[in-house]
C-alpha cells in the first residue's frame, strides 16, 4: 500500500462458500488491506444493496472506495488499491 495515501474503505460482498470471495479475502489479508466482508447469504438487505451498487447476483462484488469491482480481478484491485 502506498503510505501517503489512506486506505480506501473496502467492502466484500461474500457467502462463504463461494472461492473466489475466499481468495479475495484471502489476498487482501496478505496485502493488509482492511475490509469489511458482509455475507450476502444471511443478510437480504445486503444482498439488495449489492445489487444495486453492482447489477450484480454473483459474488464476489467489491466495493473499493465506491469503485466496483465484479469478481476476484487481482489486475483491477491493484489499481485501485495502488498495489505493485
Amino acid at each position: 500500500m502506498n503510505e501517503n495515501k489512506p486506505q480506501p474503505r473496502v467492502i466484500v460482498f461474500s457467502t462463504p462458500t463461494c472461492s473466489f470471495c475466499n481468495m479475495a479475502k484471502k489476498y487482501f489479508r496478505e496485502k493488509g488491506v482492511q475490509f469489511k466482508d458482509v455475507d450476502v447469504s444471511r443478510d437480504p438487505a445486503a444482498a439488495r444493496d449489492m445489487m444495486c451498487r453492482s447489477g450484480q447476483g454473483g459474488v464476489p462484488v467489491i466495493d473499493i472506495g465506491g469503485k466496483i469491482v465484479v469478481g476476484f480481478d487481482r489486475p483491477k484491485i491493484n489499481q485501485l488499491l495502488g498495489i505493485k
